[in-house]
């Protein structure tokens, strides 16, 4: 990616553009991130600046909509859960991503995070979702740990050329593998009724992942934290 030519605040003064491996503090880095409102993706992580390439359809688009068919279905049937795409989160002062998805509760039902006075969350989201190309990408280095040593509860990477899904729930400030069951389904603890097919999302059946939503939303557990949710709201 070619960089962009500085930007100038109102006083004339040059604000250095954005650039591929800059170590900046998270004041720093959305100042710059402010001056160039053509860059549509970038992450502070662990103090690193880091830029996305242009999204390829079937790597990325296809399985990132996928995921928020998912995710948006669980939100609807789950009121006091709110589902944000590619939203900025600060987690500190060295962490500021911008994951494909977060999935949280509301903070007047008593999440974790918050929306601040400007727009963007504030602390660490319940749910982190992240697309991503092997699993030699970020996201489950520098990225994951940032999650978990923040108080991100559960997260969940996609690996889309490894055909592989990664759930990981944060216990004892790590974060440790969420297994399937025999049918391959993995149910979120967090997000009680959060079901999902790992075969059938990987092999692409949309109809078989909702209907194994499905099942989950019309489970006890799910009516239990609906009626939980709406009693704290």
């Amino acid at each position: 990616m070619t960089s962009s030519p500085a930007s100038f605040n109102r006083i004339g003064l040059s604000i250095p553009p954005l650039e591929n491996g800059d170590r900046l503090t998270r004041l720093e880095f959305e100042r710059r991130y402010t001056a160039m409102p053509d860059l549509k993706k970038a992450e502070l992580i662990e103090g690193i600046v880091y830029m996305a390439s242009p999204l390829r359809f079937e790597p990325h688009a296809e399985p990132h909509a996928d995921l928020m068919i998912w995710l948006g279905n669980y939100k609807v049937a789950t009121p006091g859960v709110r589902l944000g795409d590619n939203p900025t989160v600060r987690l500190d002062q060295g962490n500021e991503p911008q994951p494909d998805a977060v999935l949280l509760i509301d903070a007047r039902c008593g999440g974790q995070s918050y929306i601040g006075a400007d727009g963007y969350i504030e602390g660490a989201p319940e749910l982190v979702v992240e697309i991503a190309a092997s699993s030699a990408a970020i996201d489950l280095r520098d990225k994951k740990d940032a999650y978990c040593r923040n108080g991100v509860r559960q997260y969940l990477v996609w690996q889309v050329f490894d055909q592989k899904l990664d759930w990981f729930y944060r216990q004892d400030e790590q974060y440790v593998s969420l297994l399937p069951n025999e049918e391959g389904i993995i149910c979120s603890q967090t997000f009680p009724g959060l079901w999902l097919s790992i075969p059938a999302l990987l092999a692409g059946e949309m109809q078989q992942v909702l209907s194994v939503l499905q099942t989950g939303l019309s489970s006890p557990d799910h009516a239990r934290f609906v009626q939980r949710l709406t009693q704290s709201g």
